[in-house]
């Protein structure tokens, strides 16, 4: 990656340094890089995420919500068939449905407003999928059971996790391990900051009792963080 026009440089190495960059420099100018014009947005969509210069997950988990919505209204002829068990169904959801809106959320630093936004829409397919009215007062946690489905956010969590752990495991020279650790210079904004993905996934480690010795053994991560 190289800086072709003047002012200040890029720093040097990944596509993330890019962002930073971008994140740091709110001019709308936009950038030159190797000869390509790179238009300056607030959003934009990469490999199948949203990203956004706000440095939080609310982009994402609003594009993640809406297309677990469409792959939810393709397969409702088998998801509220009632010829099919309601543990197949549940097992159809998780695979197809959960997944898709929880694609990608890896390296999300979720907020509690994005946990209540990916619960509240869950639960409403879980309900549909039953066939129980809101007015029914049936506990999720029971409609979960009887669909063998795991909570949106506890899914959340393990794929965090998991990625954590996986990072952990590369080389100190690893470019993804380094930015993990990588710091923006520049002044933080007046007000409580964002928590970061990695302030995120350490809470999580705390509240499980999880250290980084643990993740040296992928087999001992994984059945950890799946262990609740």
């Amino acid at each position: 990656m190289s800086e072709t026009n003047p002012g200040e440089p890029v720093p040097e190495g990944t596509f993330c340094h890019l962002l930073d960059y971008m994140v740091q420099n709110e001019d709308n100018t936009g950038k030159c890089i190797n000869n390509a014009n790179l238009e300056l947005v607030d959003k934009f969509f990469y490999l199948h995420d949203m990203l956004s210069v706000d440095k939080d997950a609310d982009a994402a988990v609003e594009t993640r919500i809406r297309i677990g919505w469409n792959k939810f209204r393709q397969l409702v002829p088998l998801l509220i068939n009632k010829d099919i068990s309601l543990i197949v169904r549940g097992r159809l959801y998780s695979n197809r449905v959960q997944s898709s809106m929880l694609h990608r959320s890896e390296t999300w630093p979720v907020r509690k407003e994005n946990e209540v936004a990916l619960q509240r829409a869950e639960m409403r397919m879980v309900r549909w999928l039953c066939g129980i009215k809101l007015q029914d007062r049936v506990p999720s946690k029971e409609l979960r059971e009887l669909l063998g489905l795991d909570d949106v956010i506890v899914v959340l969590q393990q794929n965090n996790l998991g990625w954590y752990g996986h990072v952990l495991r590369k080389e100190d020279n690893d470019w993804v391990k380094k930015y993990m650790e990588y710091e923006v210079e520049g002044t933080r904004p007046r007000g409580r900051p964002k928590k970061t993905w990695r302030e995120i996934v350490e809470k999580d480690c705390y509240a499980r009792k999880l250290n980084s010795e643990d993740a040296m053994d992928h087999s001992r991560w994984r059945n950890q963080i799946r262990d609740d």
